[in-house]
């Protein structure tokens, strides 16, 4: 270890709080973290870091759980000899879309902390309301419903806001505790997300909300850059806009720079240096994409119990079915969120149907079914396209419900779409194994496709011959690890510059966070995340390529059915509505 300058980057999860201390090229010099069922389950009565209310659809944390975590970690820290003396700055990630309701006493008692108390002593009388929405919670539909009837449609909400409504999006949170919980709305004093709130303990005063993070509310107009009237008149009432407004607070611009030092309460009990700064915490997903130097047009697909596909663009053409983030660290980019529920767990359930393979892996027999299938099982010039949708569970995008569905079409320019009946069945478990896979990466290429440009144009490969696609694609999660899944992504989606698996060992949103510190507090004047980062970001040990991305044929093959892919989803769509 130097004798440098140290960062700090913390992620505020649903079951840990997690804290990384990094040096100014990036290299890990100090971990630490709480499990909050195993270091406060029995105190808190949780499970999987949270409470349940199932009659409402409720899920929520206590709050005074976090204070006690935050002093835990650090102590932690200190347990490994950490020098926090020096640190120099200060930043991490939250759970998203969480809310924080302070007390009208919370100011005063934030700058009043002492060091020989703990955080949970101190700030018992700092919050209005003792427990914080989740992201899970799903008891805002009717909320959800004015929402998107507010601005005409879901489209249009999304138009606005970057994503249409949804049950965990703070907006309709806050909506739904004023109607609930009137008294301790009036004696809320300020509404922070938790990024803010986790930055808020160390400013010693209520921080600002983060630009990236404050997009996963359905409050914030994205293109006019400005809480959006009509929706927080909709939260608040008529005459409660001017109330709400100051709630909020004001939203930081830069994802850089200082909000402040950080508060005595830590010079004093942990030996911070009185100069630290804090900068702007952000949210969960934003600061995944920065725990790496993610470019434009570069992608990551997360491959877990859920699937999600993130991608840094200069393009914002927002669509109900997925979601538009401010960039949390450079001003004119966008962050594109998809999430799907059908991920890992969908296709175990395809794997499980085989035979169970002879050695150790449990993947064995779907990755050689999967690899033998050619891409949508075209063996002849007269085969036709196969296409398949695989939810086990209801579908986020598109709003399907659980079933599994084979069509057909014309393997040229997928006309002819018809669905495969049960009698007629013209496919084994075998193929199956291949287009689950084709089915999750050919919606992602659906819903991207007006994002992407030819990587060329962009000062890629330079030769100005490549379709639009994706440059690089980044593999993180179980299914990174699948040489199978891995070559299949690669097919469907492309990769100008191929296929990596990206390994931080489940520390993103934490690393994204320390490196967020490191660019606040030494970036040059106009450098940008991606700038600073990429110069020092080293790529071994860290990622490893495992696909060759963009094959030429093979990925107009699928560009070819990507319209019959749509057209099946809008017909099974269109007979969930009307049954």
């Amino acid at each position: 270890m130097s004798d440098g300058p140290l960062y700090l980057g913390f992620d505020l999860s649903t079951q840990q709080l997690k804290a990384i201390v990094v040096q100014s090229d990036l290299t890990v010099v100090s971990d630490a973290k709480v499990d909050f069922d195993q270091d406060f389950g029995s105190k808190y009565n949780i499970k999987k870091g949270v409470l349940v209310n199932e009659d409402e659809g409720e899920v929520f944390a206590p709050v005074a759980m976090w204070l006690e975590s935050l002093d835990l970690v650090l102590q932690r820290l200190q347990d490994k000899n950490t020098p926090l003396n020096r640190i120099r700055g200060i930043s991490g990630s939250c759970q998203q879309h969480g809310s924080v309701y302070w007390s009208r006493q919370a100011e005063a008692l934030l700058g009043a902390l002492k060091s020989d108390k703990p955080l949970v002593d101190q700030l018992k009388d700092a919050f209005s309301h003792p427990y914080a929405p989740n992201w899970q919670d799903h008891s805002t539909q009717q909320e959800c419903d004015q929402f998107d009837a507010k601005l005409g449609s879901a489209d249009r909400l999304a138009a606005v806001t970057g994503s249409a409504a949804h049950h965990r999006f703070t907006g309709t949170q806050i909506m739904r505790l004023r109607r609930k919980l009137p008294d301790m709305y009036a004696n809320t004093s300020r509404v922070s997300l938790v990024s803010s709130f986790l930055a808020s303990l160390f400013l010693g005063a209520v921080a600002p909300m983060d630009i990236s993070d404050a997009c996963g509310m359905n409050l914030w107009d994205i293109p006019g850059n400005n809480w959006s009237e009509p929706l927080l008149e909709l939260t608040a009432g008529k005459d409660g806009v001017a109330e709400l407004r100051s709630k909020l607070g004001e939203v930081r611009q830069d994802g850089g720079g200082s909000m402040g030092r950080v508060s005595s309460y830590f010079t004093a009990k942990y030996d911070f240096s009185p100069d630290c700064a804090v900068a702007p915490f952000t949210g969960d997903n934003p600061a995944t994409i920065l725990a790496l130097p993610l470019r434009p047009l570069d992608a990551i697909v997360s491959l877990g119990t859920s699937t999600t596909f993130l991608m840094s663009t200069p393009v914002y053409k927002p669509d109900p079915s997925y979601h538009f983030f401010n960039h949390p660290t450079t001003p004119g980019q966008y962050m594109f969120m998809l999430c799907y529920k059908n991920g890992g767990l969908a296709r175990e359930k395809v794997r499980d149907a085989l035979p169970k393979p002879s050695d150790a892996d449990p993947w064995a027999t779907f990755n050689k079914a999967a690899l033998a299938t050619p891409p949508l099982d075209i063996k002849s010039d007269a085969d036709r396209a196969k296409l398949g949708l695989y939810f086990y569970l209801p579908e986020i995008v598109p709003n399907i419900r659980a079933g599994t569905w084979r069509y057909t079409c014309d393997a040229r320019d997928g006309s002819a779409l018809r669905e495969v009946v049960e009698e007629d069945h013209p496919w084994t478990a075998e193929t199956d194994a291949r287009t689950i896979v084709e089915s999750q990466a050919l919606s992602m290429r659906l819903r991207s496709q007006k994002l992407v440009s030819p990587p060329d144009a962009g000062g890629g490969n330079g030769n100005g011959s490549l379709p639009a696609q994706p440059r690089r694609i980044y593999l993180v999660g179980g299914g990174s690890l699948n040489p199978a899944i891995a070559r299949i992504v690669g097919d469907v989606l492309g990769g100008a510059d191929g296929v990596y698996k990206l390994d931080v060992g489940g520390n993103a949103c934490a690393l994204g966070g320390a490196y967020k510190a490191v660019w606040a507090l030494e970036r040059a004047e106009g450098e940008t995340f991606d700038e600073l980062i990429g110069k020092r970001w080293k790529e071994e040990g860290a990622i490893q390529k495992v696909g060759e991305g963009y094959r030429e044929g093979v990925f107009e093959k699928y560009g070819g059915v990507l319209g019959a892919f749509e057209e099946m989803e809008e017909r099974i769509l269109k007979v969930a509505r009307n049954t």
